[in-house]
């Protein structure tokens, strides 16, 4: 196998052998949980268990404790739901089509990402079924043959498109994740000092061997799977999209809503990767796999899918004002100089015009900056659902029913707990699951590590020639 050219940066610093890979990435599993790791996770057990509480107290007094009205009757929890799902979708992105694409760096964040996926995919799901009401009637959802004559799903309700797409999305995404991890499992299994965690991590690992014919068939499931998630990557935010194109409320039956649902999830996606593989890289000593040429890389399409979020938002303006629809060109309005105008130039801010300093490649390459701009680009994501939402149902076609929309200390706390709940997860995968995938650094070590791109560049040069050089991609 012949190594990468010199000019491309390596995807793995520092001289290491397949024996330290496996030091380095195991030592976050095998060692004690540090006193910031307690820490973190009482801090984020605390804020989920507080949101459990809240979900109860929804449960047991209803709806009613929420802040809509008849006029906004979908508020914070459509808002969430639709953020936590643009969030999971970078992991299948990362995995699934750059795995497709051969981009070799994806293996420094794949494994993250996929979890990540995994948990903003959970607390998805919470807020459609908290949203019910009689959350106890949850089951009318599922197309089952029963005893009560022909009582059937409604085909026509978004809820149901959104039950079928996140439970596709979610299974798929699982399969994925856990389809990677079997051979680091197995790693640890066969590293592990007590026998109870021998124990687990062996029923874990299905009693992978690395025999060949289990490579064969770990590689060949990896791009079947791939190859599924693909059209899911577009398809699951496509129909989040359709609640809202398909309706015909001013602000939101537009046929753009599908790609640029999207972009803006792509984009949300690798911003909250790039939030938790920066705190992962510094807090497990973890620079030489996560290099700041990852980093760079996904500021790269963050740029792109910024600017196609952008592009998205001014096509919108330029729609409602070319229609001359008054009723649309009054919701726009409404949005950028009505009494929400905060969330929609927030929006503009954080989601179109911060992302444009990754032209500059210092800061592209600052994993302080990005750090920053990651957490603005999820705050202006977030604050994208709502204008959306809100500022297209509280002013309708009768001036009489106009309402003001804000939420109560039960929305907001239920919200602060489905984050306590994605940290708690992240939190405990981290130190019980190997965060990098140990077995694919291993299989691109001989072709983009720093010491073997050092001495191919010393053979050439021995033998007087120059390594080709090849345009680097994303």
């Amino acid at each position: 196998m012949h190594a990468e050219s010199y000019i491309r940066p390596p995807l793995i610093k520092g001289n290491k052998t397949y024996l330290q890979i496996t030091e380095d990435i195991a030592r976050s599993v095998e060692a004690k949980p540090s006193k910031l790791w307690w820490i973190a996770t009482s801090i984020a057990a605390t804020l989920m268990a507080w949101g459990l509480f809240c979900i109860g107290w929804t449960v047991w007094f209803g709806i009613g404790t929420w802040g809509l009205n008849r006029t906004v009757g979908w508020g914070w929890d459509i808002t969430n739901f639709v953020w936590w799902i643009g969030i999971g979708h970078a992991g299948t992105l990362i995995s699934a089509i750059l795995l497709l694409f051969r981009q070799k760096w994806r293996t420094g964040v794949n494994r993250a990402a996929e979890a990540m996926t995994i948990f903003a995919v959970i607390c998805a799901a919470l807020f459609p079924v908290f949203h019910m009401g009689r959350v106890w009637l949850a089951f009318f959802n599922l197309p089952y043959p029963n005893t009560r004559g022909p009582v059937w799903p409604n085909f026509n309700s978004p809820l149901m498109w959104d039950v079928f797409a996140i439970s596709t999305y979610f299974t798929v995404s699982l399969l994925f994740w856990y389809t990677g991890l079997i051979p680091d499992i197995a790693t640890i299994r066969d590293r592990a000092k007590s026998k109870i965690a021998h124990w687990a991590y062996s029923v874990l690992s299905f009693g992978w061997v690395g025999s060949a014919k289990h490579w064969q068939r770990h590689e060949m499931l990896s791009l079947v799977l791939a190859g599924i998630s693909t059209p899911l990557v577009l398809s699951v935010h496509t129909i989040v999209s359709f609640d809202f194109a398909t309706s015909v409320i001013p602000g939101w039956h537009t046929t753009i809503f599908p790609p640029y649902f999207v972009a803006g999830a792509i984009f949300s996606g690798f911003a909250m990767v790039l939030t938790l593989m920066i705190i992962t890289r510094k807090v497990l000593n973890l620079e030489q796999y996560i290099t700041i040429d990852h980093i760079e890389s996904m500021n790269k399409i963050i740029v792109l899918t910024g600017s196609i979020v952008g592009c998205a938002y001014l096509t919108e303006l330029f729609t409602a004002w070319y229609s001359q629809n008054p009723y649309e060109q009054y919701a726009f309005a409404n949005r950028a100089l009505g009494p929400y105008w905060w969330s929609y130039w927030g929006m503009m801010t954080c989601n179109v015009i911060s992302p444009q300093l990754f032209w500059i490649r210092k800061l592209r390459r600052s994993a302080w900056f990005t750090f920053f701009m990651s957490i603005v680009i999820n705050c202006g994501m977030w604050f994208e659902r709502f204008v959306i939402i809100v500022t297209s149902l509280h002013r309708d076609y009768i001036p009489s029913s106009w309402a003001m929309y804000s939420p109560t200390w039960v929305e907001i706390s239920i919200y602060i707990g489905s984050l306590g709940l994605f940290f708690t997860a992240f939190l405990i995968f981290a130190k019980t699951m190997p965060v990098i995938a140990m077995a694919e650094i291993k299989h691109i070590l001989k072709i983009s590590g720093e010491a073997q791109k050092d001495a191919a560049h010393a053979h050439s040069k021995d033998h007087g020639r120059e390594p080709v050089i090849i345009p680097q991609t994303i």
